[in-house]
């Protein structure tokens, strides 16, 4: 009799367990996307403290950053690439990409800023060196952008050699049009897609016309890096926490695999409500828990 019982105890828990394990993929699979933080939303806040920035951005629930204006004479806002490696480490923070001023790397007035750029992402454990904005100087005509092409392609390449990956964020001016192509295809299309990668700038691309979907179909897995941030309603010049604003999210988190998105970055430049760290909270938990 007790060996019965036993039995059918244990088939009891063993279908338990069995109905909970759709659940619980579901919760393994969401652990898999963490959600980051591009810090230049809190750009007028982290120079004056950054210690207890890093801190609350953790506390919110984020688990990546993404830096922005790393210098050799700056470097992250006063910490060396170790120490501040090791504020994040602190916080349980992982920092897999960066904004790094490129222009003069795309010129040729500074070839060498480069391998500062990779010497400080390894040390703080970076995946990508991101082109975060190109002066107009350098992006005029088309055949520009062939030329701005074939220098991200030779970052590329020495970023490659270093472990790590280059990446292209845009703005706006990226779609403006030359004939029946735009800046932005001539980059993806005249770049090799074993060395350079795209940070799809949601917002710009969505306030630009252009379609993140027919994006990702004409060029799949190109996409690794997404900067997640709304369109106010009323004012398209501006941003606004995400899930208040006119962009519709889902059907763009819904083709996540296609584009081959990795990292997803919320960034909030500008109509906070009610203040930086208020805007942030709000666009993380409407990511952590609509999105992903």
């Amino acid at each position: 009799m007790n060996s019965r019982r036993t039995f059918i105890k244990q088939s009891s828990i063993l279908a338990a367990s069995v109905a909970l394990m759709p659940s619980l993929a579901c919760s393994i699979e969401k652990a898999k996307h963490a959600v980051g933080l591009q810090l230049y939303s809190l750009r007028d806040l982290i120079p004056k403290d950054v210690k207890g920035i890093i801190a609350k951005v953790a506390e919110i629930g984020y688990k990546e950053v993404e830096t922005f204006d790393y210098s050799l004479k700056n470097k992250f806002w006063g910490l060396d690439p170790k120490a501040f490696a090791a504020l994040l480490k602190q916080h349980g923070l992982k920092a897999p990409s960066g904004h790094y001023e490129m222009d003069h790397f795309i010129d040729g007035k500074n070839p060498d800023v480069l391998k500062a750029y990779i010497e400080a992402a390894n040390i703080t454990g970076g995946e990508y060196i991101t082109v975060p904005y190109l002066q107009a100087p350098l992006r005029k005509t088309a055949d520009d952008f062939k030329k701005i092409a074939a220098k991200l392609n030779e970052g590329g390449t020495l970023c490659k050699a270093s472990g790590l990956k280059l990446a292209y964020h845009n703005h706006d001016f990226e779609f403006t049009k030359f004939g029946d192509t735009t800046g932005y295809e001539i980059l993806l299309n005249e770049t090799d897609k074993n060395l350079v990668d795209f940070e799809l700038d949601l917002y710009w691309a969505v306030r630009s016309a252009a379609d993140p979907l027919a994006l990702f179909k004409a060029h799949p897995n190109r996409f690794k890096m997404w900067h997640v941030k709304d369109i106010d309603k009323m004012d398209k010049n501006v941003n606004t926490e995400i899930g208040q604003g006119a962009i519709d999210f889902k059907p763009i988190f819904a083709q996540a695999k296609l584009a081959g998105v990795k990292h997803y970055f919320v960034e909030h430049e500008f109509n906070y409500k009610p203040d930086e760290l208020g805007s942030v909270k709000t666009s993380f938990n409407y990511v952590n828990t609509q999105l992903l």
